[in-house]
């Protein structure tokens, strides 16, 4: 039996909109009460010390465990977007079990085999296999036909189906919006409608087959307005976004710096700003980081040859706090952001500090300085477009199921 008992620290209670003060019960692994004294337990001082869940990170590429250390991850699911494709029982199987037991990942199945959009993979078999949810990988399923199939057959099985958002028809090769910068640039571009014409048509099928949709990036002003239609009607959607698309717009890319090049490219400013005030009206469900840990052999090419995706794990919560920090949201609301909402769309029993939940919590110092460089990360590669920015928030401790996580 492990007992532990967390003091001086300020407790992130469901709910609430700050922490609170008090100490925190472990039992077994669980949390198992609040401000009770446990005999003979492990004593760990949190003073100064923000206690707060684990951080559910919904949509990672790669399973990169000392990146999600840092960063305060302790459960991520993974895209099925692998080599090979997570397409059957085998490699869901394979993905579930590499992170334990610091850390938990959540394979995704693969919506159609080889990620091609053209059949269907076998999906109640890689739910049995441990699947938490269905995932169009880094493209969308342009056959309406297939798609609604897909939505209808995880309907009946009740597992959400993550879309990426962006009409390949329209985008073609495009690596930027269409704006003046990407003129300015010579780069070949897109319309951001390309994103609304992709959610218009998958809120239509999420209606007609009642399946739950979360479009994990919705980065423009006229997408977020067509989720809150959706939302208004009553249907089981829900959205994310990740940091980049927060805090930068496409003036980032004005020297073709391929760590700013990413998947849906970045906006204009205006859409920017439509994403921080959906964040604040309850729009935007979920903030992950997309984590996607690329190479020089990705990176380091002309901007329209360089693969898109940055290397997000490490920064996502130090990023995120500026929400809190610029009264955009509060604490509770963040860590529903992080972690609840996570963790209530794929179906697990996590996110929350709640008695009899597997103690996976993070202590976190939000007022610890520091940079970040891209030389010195822990990921697999170091493509952030936040390269040499100061921000502020170190996790100091981190637990998964009441077992302290060591670097």
């Amino acid at each position: 039996m492990t007992l532990i008992n967390i003091i001086n620290g300020h407790v992130q209670l469901p709910g609430a909109d700050k922490a609170e003060a008090m100490s925190l019960q472990i039992k077994d692994g669980k949390i198992s009460s609040f401000g009770a004294s446990i005999d003979h337990a492990v004593e760990l001082d949190a003073t100064n010390l923000l206690i707060a869940p684990g951080i559910i990170d919904l949509g990672v590429f790669k399973t990169d465990k000392p990146a999600f250390r840092f960063g305060g991850i302790t459960r991520a699911a993974l895209m099925p977007d692998q080599s090979p494709v997570h397409d059957d029982p085998a490699t869901i199987r394979y993905a579930a079990l590499k992170g334990k037991p610091d850390l938990w990942v959540h394979p995704l199945a693969a919506a159609t085999q080889g990620l091609a959009g053209s059949q269907m993979a076998e999906i109640a078999l890689m739910k049995e296999a441990g699947a938490v949810g269905v995932a169009t990988g880094r493209k969308w399923i342009g056959d309406s036909g297939i798609m609604l199939r897909i939505m209808r057959y995880c309907a009946a099985l009740d597992l959400p189906v993550i879309v990426h958002s962006e009409d390949a028809g329209l985008a073609g090769n495009a690596v930027a919006t269409e704006s003046e910068t990407a003129t300015l640039l010579g780069l070949s571009s897109a319309s951001p409608v390309t994103e609304a014409l992709a959610i218009a048509r998958d809120l239509m099928l999420a209606e007609e087959s009642g399946a739950h949709v979360h479009f994990r990036q919705v980065t423009t002003a006229r997408s977020l307005d067509l989720i809150r239609e959706g939302k208004a009607k009553g249907l089981r959607i829900s959205c994310g976004i990740t940091p980049g698309h927060l805090f930068l717009s496409n003036i980032a890319i004005v020297d073709f710096r391929t760590f700013a090049r990413l998947s849906p490219p970045l906006r204009d400013e205006s859409d920017r700003l439509a994403c921080i005030a959906a964040i604040a009206d309850g729009t935007i469900d979920v903030i992950a980081s997309g984590h996607d840990p690329r190479g020089p052999e990705d990176k380091r090419l002309p901007f329209s040859e360089a693969e898109p995706g940055m290397a997000g794990a490490e920064t996502l919560l130090a990023l995120t706090l500026n929400l809190v920090r610029d009264e955009i949201i509060t604490t509770g609301r963040l860590f529903e952001l992080l972690a609840t909402n996570p963790a209530r769309i794929l179906g697990l029993k996590a996110g929350t500090i709640t008695e009899g939940f597997e103690a996976d919590l993070i202590l976190v110092d939000p007022y610890a300085p520091w940079q970040v460089d891209s030389n010195r990360m822990t990921a697999l590669a170091g493509n952030t477009p936040f390269d040499k920015i100061p921000v502020q928030g170190r996790v100091r401790h981190m637990l998964k199921g009441g077992k302290l996580v060591t670097a």
